[in-house]
Order: structure tokens, then sequence, then C-alpha cells
């Protein structure tokens, strides 16, 4: 099995990014694949945003809920889509979460609007 096949069948995934002065932030998100990239949603406005628009690269591993990692630790560099790229993202998830993917990315859009939250896709190097 490949990484973005592995990382991409977990529940949560450990998504680290990169601070200004290198110091790595770690956040467990949602994620799901598409074709050879990883899909993560989160709040446009979120610090991992921030974070990626300075430095792309990103380190990734399996974890649980918490944020532990399961896993050995990916490399990967990650963009953030467009409006129509995160509305297809929005899709991939709500496919892979079921019910509580409609309702967590249904309410989302209700109270933060459309263009409150954004999906972030990350290549593995």
């Amino acid at each position: 099995m490949s990484d973005v096949e592995r990382l991409g069948r977990g529940s949560y995934l450990l998504v680290t990014t990169f601070r200004k002065d290198g110091t790595p932030v770690p956040t467990p998100v949602w994620v799901a694949r598409d074709g050879d990239e990883l899909i993560v949603w989160t709040q446009a406005g979120a610090g991992k945003v921030k974070r990626v628009r300075n430095n792309a690269s990103v380190e990734l591993a399996e974890c649980d809920l918490r944020g532990q990692p399961r896993g050995e630790i990916v490399k990967g560099t990650a963009r953030i889509l467009d409006a129509e790229g995160t509305e297809h993202g929005r899709r991939v998830l709500r496919k892979k979460y079921g019910i509580a993917g409609r309702v967590v990315i249904g309410a989302s859009k209700v109270f933060r609007g459309r263009d409150g939250t954004v999906c972030l896709a990350i290549r593995l190097d």
C-alpha cells in the first residue's frame, strides 16, 4: 500500500506546518484521498493556512483524534485550493465521512459562510 493510500484511509491526519522561524505546529485534521493527493478541510483564517502560504512544506502522519501520531512521518507539499477546488474537496470529505461529514461541513457553511473554510491539497514528496 502506498503512503497516500495509507494516510488517506485513516480518520485523522496529523499535519505539521512550519512557522517562519521553523517551529513545527502539528494539527490533527480530517483527511480524504483524491487521486494522488490528500485533501484536508479547515477554517480559511486558521494558522495552518497562513503558514502554508509562507511555507508549503508539511509533514504528515496517521494520528488519533487528539493528534497522537500512529505511524511514520511523510513529507509533502500543500497548496490552498480555490473556491471550485474547495467545493470539490468538501464533496470528497463528505463522501468519506458520511453523515458526520455532511452535518459538520454543512453546519460550517451556515455559520462561517461559503468562504469561511478552505481545503488544502497535499502531494507527497
